[in-house]
């Protein structure tokens, strides 16, 4: 019998994995199930890109393996991008990858600059695949707190009373998923302090700065940060592009060539149209993210009112794709989300999902037009008992 490596039992298949299957048989066995739990973006991209892939299909040359770095002018506009909208200057040679969507850039991040038996901060609340990646590479996981009490940041003070003479690298993400808190620049300054003090590697994992906030914000914006960090980002939710797996790294050139050593043994380059295509996305104006930002806010005024019918708590001046609602009521958030599946055929994210700090919270995506939320609305309403 063949056995499987070590690494696999540490690591556990993705819940959206397992989940969207499960909800999938229930909408064979007839349930009319409405989806908020997943963050892909339902709207069409913008018709331009659209046609810019089209086109690019016929090219000479479009089929063939594509260089590792991507084409010239993808970096060109990921620079223009980060200088357009954060005011940040990057140099297209050294400083910025082109990705097969930014979830594989925490892969190879972690391959790149994690040994076996190193250490990493992985916050609490947490997108779950910082925690996969270390635990694939046998890296050894250290869980930080982010509270509502500390506006959703890390508690300097308590990872500074830690033993961080293994700690190698730390993720951030903000602005925040699954809590929608907004960076407070004054806290994550202090903590490009701490990640240099310490020799630490800080990756600010960065998809939603274009969704529902007029604050831009990039980790390179604050002093010191092309020291000790590096940025994730992507054109899944700024775009509509999820399928089109397009991301981006951007850091010192020392960490981008490392990095670049490990996707050059991993891929054979990204397709020719698909980077055609992302490149004319990096270059559409402000008025873009305004309109789709309308349509997200329209959306997200029903999800407050459904989460008031549930009496549940949240923040109106949270950002980004998701509203992240606190359980009021003897229930727990699980049971909760349990009730709502299979009693009123809405699916929602229980927040432990994210890690023991979300137990008491749902996660509810904006991925979901609004005459479908209004059905939930109305499927909820009609039980005044949950």
């Amino acid at each position: 019998m063949i056995s499987l490596s070590n690494r696999l039992q540490k690591t556990e298949e993705y819940y959206f994995s397992k989940k969207l299957r499960e909800v999938a048989q229930l909408k064979k066995a007839g349930k009319p199930i409405i989806n908020l739990g997943i963050g892909s973006p339902d709207l069409a991209p913008p018709q331009e890109v659209v046609d810019e892939l089209v086109k690019a299909t016929t090219q000479h040359g479009a089929y063939q393996y594509q260089a590792y770095k991507g084409l010239d002018e993808l970096r060109q506009a990921m620079c223009r991008f980060y200088e357009n909208h954060y005011a940040v200057q990057i140099d297209k040679e050294n400083e910025v990858l082109p990705l097969m969507g930014s979830k594989e850039g925490i892969s190879l991040i972690s391959m790149a600059f994690l040994n076996e038996g190193d250490q990493v901060l992985v916050p609490n609340p947490g997108y779950p695949t910082y925690q996969a990646a270390t635990k694939l590479l046998n890296a050894e996981l250290i869980s930080y707190d982010l509270t509502v009490g500390n506006a959703w940041h890390p508690d300097l003070e308590a990872l500074q009373k830690l033993d961080l003479a293994k700690v190698k690298l730390m993720w951030i993400n903000y602005p925040n998923m699954p809590t929608g808190q907004a960076a407070d620049r004054v806290k994550l300054q202090e903590l490009i302090h701490f990640a240099k003090a310490n020799d630490i590697l800080l990756v600010n994992d960065n998809p939603y700065s274009m969704v529902l906030t007029d604050d831009k914000f990039s980790i390179f914006q604050l002093e010191g940060a092309k020291e000790v960090c590096m940025e994730l980002n992507s054109l899944s939710k700024s775009y509509n592009l999820a399928g089109f797996r397009v991301g981006f790294l951007v850091g010192h050139s020392e960490f981008i060539s490392a990095v670049l050593k490990v996707k050059s043994n991993m891929d054979s380059g990204m397709f020719f149209p698909i980077q055609k295509a992302a490149t004319k996305a990096l270059g559409l104006k402000n008025d873009w993210f305004e309109a789709q930002n309308t349509v997200y806010k329209n959306r997200r005024a029903i999800l407050w009112e459904m989460c008031d019918t549930l009496n549940l708590s949240f923040d109106k001046s949270a950002v980004g794709l998701f509203v992240w609602a606190q359980v009021n009521s003897s229930q727990s958030a699980k049971e909760l989300a349990d009730e709502l599946l299979y009693e009123r055929n809405v699916f929602v994210t229980p927040g432990d999902v994210f890690g023991s700090n979300g137990s008491n919270y749902l996660r509810f995506s904006l991925c979901v037009s609004e005459e479908e939320l209004s059905i939930c609305k109305e499927r909820i309403s009609k039980s005044e008992a949950i």
